[in-house]
């Protein structure tokens, strides 16, 4: 039977990583095609192979109820929402994952964007494109408040990078992570106050039935107008038309956006927006997190875990 099929298309691509994944599994098949899988072409990719490695590509009961030879997912990347842990469980197939591993490729962004979108670098930068040259006043990220919504292994990390910045931290989970608050100088609120008295606003969750569009446009309402929003996280998180709309009423000082609920995203004006930065799902895209994502997919290959003990 063969040994391991690679859905991952950046996997794939990826030299250093085909070379570690083939001293260990000579005959591995990659997705050298770059195709998009999913539902049949999914399921015809990985038939017959016992391991697999995967990113985006959604499992689930229709994928795995015609995988029978499948026995462990060696999971590309942080999150699990394209995979569906119950049904993992009923198959009797096992994840490697490990969370976390590009949390600094994730926050050294998120504080690249605040301090962009706080002295006001992309309005400044369209004004000279467009011919405009004068001084442009902002502010500085350095003694603002910062609002972090999900205080896992990304938020963790963000709050150690802003230690130098003497920010004001207010984090909001529904964990209590009381010693390490304790240790760092950060206070735990409840959402709304988060919202009204941040100047920057950061989240940092899942996407679930919990987290959908848990930024509403009643929430929206309650931020400072000289706020700055970011979402590195998961696309759904904001609900985008009420975000559209306190855009273009100037009711927010800036949005950066990386992740959208369908990518790419099917309203083009946000990249038109001139108090607005969109990047194209680069979050956890650096060099250096990718390879360190996909170690941690080989490695899970070896010591994979019981699905439902991730949840």
């Amino acid at each position: 039977m063969s040994s391991l099929a690679i859905a991952s298309r950046s996997f794939s691509k990826n030299p250093i990583l085909r070379k570690a994944v083939l001293r260990e599994y000579p005959d591995a098949k990659f997705n050298d095609e770059g195709l998009s899988l999913n539902g049949k072409s999914l399921i015809n990719f990985l038939d017959g192979y016992e391991k697999a490695i995967t990113a985006l590509e959604v499992i689930d009961d229709s994928i795995l109820s015609h995988l029978p030879n499948l026995k462990v997912i060696g999971k590309f990347g942080v999150g699990l929402d394209m995979i569906d842990l119950n049904s993992l469980d009923s198959y009797g197939v096992k994840i490697g994952w490990t969370g976390g591993v590009n949390k600094r490729s994730v926050s050294e962004l998120v504080i690249s964007f605040a301090t962009a979108l706080m002295h006001r670098s992309v309005f400044a930068n369209m004004e000279v494109r467009n011919g405009h040259w004068y001084q442009i006043q902002g502010r500085q990220l350095s003694g603002s408040t910062i609002g972090i919504i999900g205080c896992g292994h990304i938020g963790k990390d963000l709050i150690k990078l802003l230690k130098p910045y003497n920010c004001r931290i207010l984090v909001h989970d529904i964990l209590d992570f009381k010693a390490f608050y304790v240790k760092n100088n950060v206070t735990s609120v409840k959402l709304d106050m988060l919202l009204k008295e941040s100047d920057v606003v950061t989240l940092h969750l899942p996407f679930d039935d919990s987290t959908k569009n848990i930024i509403n446009k009643e929430r929206l309402q309650m931020l400072k107008k000289s706020a700055v929003l970011i979402n590195l996280a998961r696309g759904g998180l904001i609900d985008e038309a009420a975000l559209k709309e306190i855009i273009l009423k100037k009711k927010i000082g800036g949005v950066a956006l990386d992740v959208f609920e369908t990518e790419p995203p099917i309203d083009k004006m946000f990249s038109l927006m001139d108090n607005v930065l969109i990047t194209p799902h680069i979050g956890g895209s650096t060099e250096e997190a990718i390879l360190a994502m996909g170690m941690a997919a080989i490695q899970g290959l070896k010591n994979p875990q019981e699905p439902l003990s991730l949840i």
